[in-house]
């Protein structure tokens, strides 16, 4: 069974892109650049493929947007509306392998990381080498092309475990269990932000990080193996959504639209190197995240299925260790998409397809 979507030709990711691109930001930055994307085939990269392309269409900007993939297959089917375009250009390649481009990048974004927890744990030196060398290999890259932007795509894991905090400051330090294999994901996120800090501070390279909460929607494979991913392919394929454990632990889930949305916000008109991008709204319990997936369509009378029948009675919230948002709320962004709809269109993405 198909467990992915054409994300490009999803009618949902246009009119998300096309919200984007109607924001009152300075999009004439961009004008005349080339830009790279790296792992545009993932689901935050492409909807930066998608809003840059975007922008081109409605402001005429002239830029050439290059999307860099290990897998040209699955980027093709991923992508294929984007492919014949002129401004568009499909790049095979390995960030974790040193490279040379044809052409000079005025702007890097740096996505290519594998963000399923299985590949972490499975796979964890590619993992490692995706996040330290490939944002070394892109750094020395832009160096070389004679400095540039860099914005690269992290995670809140690179807090680790914070105490006595309820929305986790960019500014926050936790522990990191640095030696086990799901580590590899964590310290190499903490080792490219270093980087990219490193070569600001020797080099002509403006830094910018983006820490991200849960990210959810249209574009998440059906078999990632994150919560959110397993309950859409629940109501997906018509089944009760299954649940694991009480469903205690609170995340902050974030809308795929209203994260990227903050990333450009945080680019065009942020002057901070670090940006959290968390919808505060979305700082939920994963057992309301079922609920909300569960109810999204009433008409299949989907209900929650504990694995232990204890824990369906056995509800009780932990703290949250959600992301604060202050800083990029300062700068005018807001959450659009609250998570009923957020959940909704997700759904609706798999509905109208097409799948792959």
């Amino acid at each position: 069974m198909a467990n992915d979507v054409a994300l490009f030709d999803s009618p949902v990711f246009q009119e998300d892109v096309q919200q984007i691109v109607q924001e009152p930001l300075p999009w004439e930055a961009y004008r005349g650049q080339n830009v790279l994307v790296t792992g545009a085939s993932g689901m935050i990269p492409l909807y930066i493929v998608g809003v840059l392309l975007a922008a081109n269409d409605e402001h005429g900007l002239g830029m050439h947007i290059s999307g860099m993939v290990r897998n040209v297959a699955k980027a093709e089917r991923r992508l294929s509306g984007a492919l014949a375009r002129t401004d568009f250009t499909l790049v095979d390649g390995d960030v974790a392998e040193p490279m040379e481009f044809d052409q000079k990048f005025n702007t890097v974004f740096h996505g290519a990381s594998p963000a399923r927890p299985v590949l972490h744990n499975g796979s964890p030196v590619t993992t490692l080498k995706a996040n330290t060398l490939g944002t070394i290999n892109l750094l020395d890259s832009l160096v070389a092309a004679g400095g540039g932007s860099f914005v690269l795509l992290s995670s809140s894991e690179v807090y680790g475990s914070v105490s006595g905090v309820d929305l986790i400051q960019e500014d926050s330090v936790g522990a990191l269990q640095h030696f086990a294999p799901r580590a590899s994901y964590s310290e190499g996120k903490r080792i490219a932000e270093t980087a990219l800090a490193a070569y600001s501070a020797e080099f002509s390279i403006r830094p910018l990080t983006i820490r991200f909460g849960h990210i959810y929607g249209p574009g998440m494979a059906l078999d990632d193996g994150r919560v959110q991913a397993d309950f859409l392919a629940d109501v997906v394929r018509g089944r009760d959504i299954k649940m694991m454990s009480a469903g205690a632990p609170t995340r902050t889930y974030t809308y795929v639209a209203d994260a990227v949305l903050g990333l450009f916000y945080a680019h065009l008109i942020g002057s901070d190197s670090v940006y959290n991008v968390a919808d505060p709204q979305g700082n939920v319990s994963i057992r309301q995240l079922a609920q909300k997936f569960a109810s999204a369509r009433p008409e299949r009378g989907l209900k929650l299925a504990f694995a232990n029948e204890a824990d369906s009675g056995a509800y009780s919230p932990v703290a949250s260790l959600g992301l604060a948002s202050d800083r990029i709320q300062s700068l005018g962004w807001a959450a659009k998409t609250n998570l009923e709809s957020g959940v909704s269109r997700a759904i609706r993405s798999f509905e109208q397809g097409p799948l792959i």
